[in-house]
């Protein structure tokens, strides 16, 4: 009995010492840097925990035919290849600036059921560099999204074409 209070109070006091040295400032908070594994793993798994428990169990609403499917290539190409990449740069201009880094889905195509995805996009992912797109998309553009992730590496032309043509530029 002895020797489980002490490992309590000694697990105490590295949680205590851990929170004081982040407090003071020890601990980097830059992006530019590599993480640390144990960094990596905890904040990969605690974000996959969180959006697994607090994303409601929808059914995509949207059918994956054409027309939707151009819509979400449309959408994906016009507000989140900058991050995430595309068929023409595959690897994003801001991939190796993020922290944590953006998944680029040309190269590893979206692994979370439609709707965690659904969620993350509505919703965005604190500290990270992804935003919440609620307020700037309808429910129905973030399926049409959504739907385009799960698609996007089995494209009828209609769709391959949107995703592929460079987006209208607007005069600076």
């Amino acid at each position: 009995m002895k020797g489980f209070i002490l490992g309590i109070v000694t697990m105490i006091l590295i949680l205590a010492l851990g929170l004081v040295f982040a407090l003071m400032g020890f601990i980097s908070v830059r992006a530019d840097i590599p993480p640390s594994p144990l960094e990596t793993a905890l904040a990969g798994r605690a974000m996959d925990a969180g959006v697994e428990h607090a994303a409601p169990k929808l059914s995509n609403p949207v059918t994956a035919d054409e027309a939707n499917l151009a819509a979400g290539a449309r959408l994906y190409r016009d507000h989140c290849t900058l991050c995430h990449g595309d068929s023409a740069q595959p690897k994003a201009l801001l991939a190796d600036s993020l922290y944590p880094p953006a998944p680029q889905f040309n190269t590893k195509m979206a692994d979370m059921p439609e709707n965690q995805n659904f969620y993350i996009l509505e919703h965005g992912v604190r500290w990270t560099a992804m935003p919440g797109w609620a307020n700037i998309l309808t429910e129905q553009q973030i399926w049409q999204t959504v739907t385009f992730l799960s698609h996007m590496h089995n494209l009828p032309p209609a769709a391959k074409q949107v995703f592929t043509e460079t987006p209208p530029r607007t005069q600076p």
